[in-house]
């Protein structure tokens, strides 16, 4: 055999060699992958609610066994009424009323209340490290669902996926990265003078520009799309009351999330950015401060969800001063603030659509529940209240089918607390017992 050929033979055998070795290491993993699964079978949970409330029809529920399969719910019912597994863990919530997780449908996870130019110097990685604290804190108060409009850098998305990974505890997340501004509006980086030359990560300006930035944030895996409808109140030279983008901007910003998918969140104080934003076809107004009679019959007719944020006056006029709020900001806060909880009170009264939001970080993480005290001394019932933390807020977030209800089919997000949140909603400030996915967080009821 000539050389050549000696040479091509042996690579021929050196490959079917190579070939066998890759073959027997794939069907190595693929019995270890099968062994951990037999290892580490899904498994089934069994949890005795001596009250269970029913969200969708305000019914409270007696001795209710809600039996759980790996990270669902698979049925709900009396007892008697069905077949109990006989290897399945008990957790014994007979004496608490168990309601489905909670959702806060306006969350900052990545910031803190921290609102002068020491902010500055808080890098991205540090805000998704304090992103994991304040996801911890967050899931542990019982709520088990967030959507996080608004993070610098895209720590949101990194702080999404170390949850879904297991890396980190923490709610599910909605994220939109960084909000979309105008240059100078409330989302742009306002605090450094001309010469450093700063700017927000999401400004855009014109109809290009904004179509281009919500394509951005899709790419780096945003789930959602957040826009600076109006000037706010934490932010340096712009103004609660004015509209920032225009109309035709917001059309282009609305047409293109939805066209890839994405719903979109619009912080808005004034009137007019309330209008425009609503006809533009948001999913959500975030605040609507300064909601006028226009702004209601616009967000009725389009099914328009209302987000206010709320109990945050109460603990900013409260503290504001002492972690060095810039009195520019101070000075907003004390004419918006009353005035939203009026104006507010006002949609509410006419029916517009409520989620339920808190802005926290601008008060610390894990008090969101102090929302609900708010809106039910604004008119709504307890029950009314806590539909906005759970069908409404499930459906605004497009997961009807996941969250929102304890049912078969979702997931086994659950809560408990003492008490009847129907006669006191503030019980929900006092979350006992936390389950997310079928996995305990927390058991203030023991085993």
């Amino acid at each position: 055999m000539k050389v050549g050929g000696r040479f091509l033979v042996f690579v021929f055998l050196l490959g079917c060699a190579f070939g066998c070795v890759n073959f027997a290491w794939a069907q190595d993993a693929h019995l270890q992958d099968a062994h951990l699964q037999d290892a580490h079978p899904a498994k089934t949970v069994v949890v005795r609610a001596g009250r269970l409330l029913d969200v969708k029809s305000g019914k409270m529920l007696s001795n209710q066994t809600i039996i759980i399969h790996g990270d669902r719910i698979t049925s709900v019912g009396t007892a008697a009424d069905q077949a109990l597994p006989a290897d399945a863990a008990v957790i014994d919530l007979s004496n608490a009323t168990v309601l489905p997780g909670l959702i806060d449908a306006h969350t900052h996870l990545t910031f803190t209340t921290n609102f002068g130019y020491s902010r500055l110097g808080i890098s991205i990685p540090r805000e998704a490290l304090t992103g994991a604290r304040n996801a911890r804190v967050t899931l542990e108060a019982g709520f088990t669902t967030v959507r996080n409009v608004g993070a610098d850098g895209y720590a949101d998305v990194a702080l999404r996926d170390a949850i879904n990974a297991g890396d980190v505890p923490g709610p599910r997340m909605l994220v939109s990265g960084p909000p979309l501004s105008i240059t100078g509006g409330h989302g742009d980086n306002n605090l450094l003078p001309f010469e450093y030359h700063a700017s927000g990560d999401g400004v855009a300006d014109g109809v290009d520009g904004v179509r281009h930035m919500v394509r951005r944030n899709i790419k780096y895996g945003a789930d959602m799309i957040k826009v600076m409808a109006s000037g706010g109140v934490l932010s340096h030279g712009d103004n609660p009351q004015a509209s920032q983008y225009t109309e035709e901007e917001m059309r282009a910003i609305v047409e293109e999330a939805h066209r890839l998918g994405r719903k979109v969140a619009a912080h808005a104080h004034g009137a007019q950015a309330i209008l425009w934003a609503s006809r533009a076809g948001v999913d959500s107004i975030e605040h609507g401060s300064y909601i006028d009679d226009a702004g209601i019959a616009e967000m009725k007719k389009n099914g328009t969800y209302l987000v206010p944020t709320l109990y945050l006056m109460d603990w900013f006029y409260e503290n504001a001063e002492k972690i060095g709020t810039p009195a520019e900001s101070i000075a907003k806060a004390r004419e918006v603030m009353p005035a939203a909880r009026k104006n507010v009170q006002r949609a509410f009264a006419a029916g517009v659509k409520v989620g339920f939001g808190t802005d926290a970080a601008v008060y610390p993480h894990g008090l969101n529940a102090r929302e609900f005290a708010v809106y039910v001394k604004m008119g709504m019932t307890p029950l009314a209240a806590i539909q906005t933390a759970t069908v409404n807020d499930a459906d605004l977030l497009g997961w009807s089918d996941r969250v929102g209800t304890v049912e078969a089919g979702k997931f086994a997000d659950l809560i408990a607390v003492d008490g009847d949140p129907l006669a006191d909603v503030t019980t929900l400030e006092r979350v006992k017992f936390v389950m997310k996915g079928g996995e305990v967080v927390r058991n203030g009821y023991g085993k």
